[in-house]
């Protein structure tokens, strides 16, 4: 049975958005059973399978996917009719309801943007490198100015098991001084823990204060590595995991 994880935000007028788990799928171990993702290694017809399983299941057409590439780019999609070849981007935005959005993700953190008013949302693939590239503010730069936005950090790798170099805690600081708040050493000297969701949140804050907009975060509880029932996890895995996928649309 396919198990959907939805976000704990209230109900948001025409809003639906969900993340994947691995249960629900015909793929075989080690992508069992849920697999979305098609550059892992799994059996593309299995993949595909779960791909229309997920549309029959939970959504109203076929989703946008992406061609992920851990930057800060978004794509505005407008055309809930066509879809063509992958956009290489990660993230996308929409307004015209019926338009599915998706991204894939396996540790990484995936976000659902939405306009509290149903007007408009986006989803986000924020890896390490797209999080210090911006890719969040990128994403909330393409709403409306004065709109009050919700944010749900979707399941990621969670800050016990998320081990970096000083290399990316350099980075991160170095975008933001507070970012420093996100990090604690870890059991070898010159390793840091780092946590994914408060970096996501300290992002949306500065983009808070420096528009004055209004948003609410939720979400941000799960890890990935260590629920092993229900989530694939490439840091756990390695090459051979299966993806989750994170989306979202205007109802019509």
């Amino acid at each position: 049975v396919m198990q959907l994880i939805k976000p704990d935000w209230p109900p948001l007028a025409g809003i639906n958005a969900f993340t994947t788990t691995r249960l629900g799928g015909v793929s075989q171990s080690p992508y069992d059973a849920l697999n979305l993702g098609l550059h892992v290694g799994d059996e593309a017809a299995d993949v595909k399978e779960n791909r229309r399983l997920l549309v029959e299941s939970a959504l109203p057409t076929k989703p946008h996917w992406l061609n992920q590439v851990h930057g800060s780019g978004i794509v505005r999609l407008h055309d809930a009719n066509t879809v063509g070849d992958p956009d290489k981007a990660d993230g996308s935005w929409t307004d015209t309801p019926g338009v599915v959005l998706a991204v894939l993700s396996a540790d990484c953190l995936p976000l659902v943007i939405a306009a509290n008013d149903g007007s408009s949302v986006a989803v986000v693939h924020a890896g390490w490198r797209g999080l210090a590239d911006g890719v969040i503010a990128s994403a909330l730069d393409c709403f409306a100015q004065g709109v009050t936005l919700s944010v749900w950090l979707g399941p990621a790798i969670g800050p016990d098991a998320f081990e970096v170099g000083e290399e990316v805690r350099q980075t991160f600081t170095e975008r933001g001084a507070n970012n420093a708040l996100a990090f604690r050493p870890g059991a070898v000297e010159g390793k840091w823990l780092a946590d994914i969701y408060q970096l996501a949140r300290l992002e949306v804050a500065r983009h808070q204060n420096a528009t004055g907009s209004g948003i609410l975060i939720y979400g941000g509880t799960y890890c990935t590595v260590t629920d092993a029932e229900l989530f694939h996890s490439h840091r756990r895995d390695g090459t051979r995991s299966g993806r989750m996928a994170t989306l979202a649309w205007i109802a019509n």
